[in-house]
């Protein structure tokens, strides 16, 4: 018998493949074919080997891959960015995430980066601060177009809000800028929470702040021959002496009276005021000096008393340009800032 039960077959006529599944007589078989079912004569069948040795190869014979050896691997050129933006020095928070016993994401600690993307270098005396109170500081150097790693701060201490002080100089001075530039930073738990969660949702690495776009430029001297003014009989002062003496310009001041004297419990409505108000005419006059370009008043919400003064203070000096007092992550409604023309 050429056949047995469980042979694979091939039918003529249709040229499809099946199997026997019983010998009926010496003439026929019952096969199956896609399920069906159904007698065949042995001369209408045939093994389908002869088949399937002889038809077009569906599937070409794997090549093997030619070697390459390191030698002839072409050189990659390396792109190098000509284009640098220049978009001032930030401040860059990264969080760093590890997952808890319920295996969810939290926030381990926060890590400080100080990004300078301009094409200056500067020095840089940097406070972190927690309840006014130096918490880290560091001296330092950041070149142009470089981050630099600060420190780590853990996410319990965020409840404090952590604020920054970050005092800029030139690496290499320079007669029209000022000499040395005062920026501040503080931050409110509920708003870097909220900044965390965007951060995660868009997949980002780092939340960032803003310290300043361009260093400011030094206030002008007024160039007078103080020699024909001494020979005129006029008494002339060494302003310049006088000036080596004042404190740096600062970009934001804190008016809160717990933040300008110890003890104020004694002291008046009237005096307290008069205490802020001489507050801001001293930094304001030193920002005009240094030729800032903004500067920001923390005068709290409270009555509003000291923000009206303030305000009609802003609405009459010279080289205000604008002031506005509009929601801040960092101050709410508690703070005006001003910006200046020259």
């Amino acid at each position: 018998m050429k056949y047995q039960v469980g042979d694979e077959i091939l039918v003529l006529h249709s040229n499809e493949e099946g199997h026997i599944i019983e010998i009926m007589n010496e003439e026929m078989v019952m096969i199956e074919v896609r399920g069906v079912k159904f007698p065949a004569y042995m001369d209408q069948i045939d093994f389908p080997y002869f088949k399937r040795f002889t038809q077009k190869k569906l599937f070409p014979e794997k090549v093997a891959p030619q070697k390459i050896y390191v030698d002839q691997i072409p050189k990659e050129k390396i792109k190098v960015s000509e284009t640098k933006i220049e978009d001032g020095v930030w401040i860059h928070i990264v969080p760093k995430f590890s997952l808890d016993d319920f295996n969810d994401e939290v926030v381990e600690s926060l890590k400080i980066y100080l990004s300078n993307h301009t094409r200056v270098g500067y020095q840089f005396v940097y406070e972190q601060l927690f309840l006014g109170e130096v918490g880290f500081a560091l001296e330092s150097t950041i070149h142009p177009f470089t981050d630099f790693y600060i420190h780590d701060i853990q996410f319990a201490a965020v409840n404090d809000s952590p604020g920054f002080a970050v005092d800029f100089s030139l690496v290499e001075p320079h007669k029209k800028k000022a000499d040395h530039f005062e920026t501040n930073l503080k931050i409110k738990p509920k708003q870097l929470f909220q900044k965390i969660e965007t951060l995660k949702e868009n997949n980002q690495a780092a939340i960032t702040y803003l310290l300043f776009e361009t260093y400011p430029d030094k206030a002008e001297d007024n160039h007078i021959q103080m020699d024909i003014l001494r020979s005129a009989g006029f008494k002339v002062y060494d302003a310049t002496k006088i000036k080596q003496n004042l404190p740096s310009a600062r970009t934001v001041i804190d008016l809160h009276i717990e933040k300008l004297i110890d003890r104020h419990d004694h002291l008046s409505n009237f005096e307290i005021l008069t205490i802020q108000l001489a507050e801001f005419e001293k930094w304001f006059d030193l920002a005009r000096l240094n030729h800032l370009p903004a500067f920001t008043i923390i005068h709290g919400v409270g009555t509003g008393k000291l923000k009206g003064e303030i305000h009609d203070l802003l609405k009459v000096k010279k080289g205000v340009k604008n002031f506005i007092n509009q929601y801040s992550d960092f101050y709410g409604y508690g703070a005006t800032e001003v910006f200046f023309e020259y």
